[in-house]
């Protein structure tokens, strides 16, 4: 080849070496907007989303069961509701009948009766039954006690007070399954 032919040809790739630049500067993006990741970032990248997305569904699921553990748990608590709301009257009857026989002088009846009622009354108390101790002068409160009626009050510090209990109430657990019938001074 001769020199001419060879700076021809130079000349020729320099131009077309110039027009690749050109060309190159104006399709690429800028380095931000387009990241390569190699496969082995590209893998790490699916198994840390993986991680996150097991770590979420673990979570939900012990939250499940805890949930539902604890809704058993409160089930089991009250499951003999029905039944020992069915025997509250029964053990106002008891009560009642102490009274009467407290008055009594057969003192082995009065006896007798006791233990009956003892036994009754221990019975529900395993099963969660307590008593809501409600006296004379206790301040009314709405989410606890029932109004019956109000009354003058007899004394002016007992105003909004309670005066006098006419039914005794319940709770099973921490539920209130029959509130105390009370009577309030106003």
């Amino acid at each position: 080849m001769s020199k001419k032919d060879k700076a021809e040809e130079l000349a020729q790739e320099e131009i077309v070496n110039n027009a690749a630049e050109e060309v190159t500067e104006n399709t690429e993006a800028p380095a931000e907007e387009v990241v390569e990741l190699s496969v082995e970032e590209q893998l790490q990248q699916d198994l840390a989303k993986e991680k996150d997305k097991f770590l979420r569904l673990f979570a939900e699921f012990e939250n499940y069961k805890k949930r539902t553990s604890k809704e058993r748990m409160d089930l089991f608590k009250t499951a003999g509701q029905e039944i020992i709301v069915s025997m509250l009257p029964v053990l106002d009857d008891f009560d009642r009948a102490m009274k009467e026989i407290s008055k009594s002088e057969d003192k082995e009846l009065v006896t007798g009766v006791e233990l009956i009622q003892n036994k009754f009354t221990g019975a529900l108390k395993t099963k969660g039954l307590q008593e809501i101790e409600v006296v004379q002068g206790d301040a009314f409160n709405a989410d606890v006690h029932e109004a019956i009626t109000q009354i003058p009050a007899p004394e002016e510090k007992l105003k909004g007070k309670i005066i006098d209990v006419i039914e005794k109430g319940f709770t099973l657990g921490d539920k209130i399954i029959r509130h105390p019938k009370v009577v309030v001074g106003n």
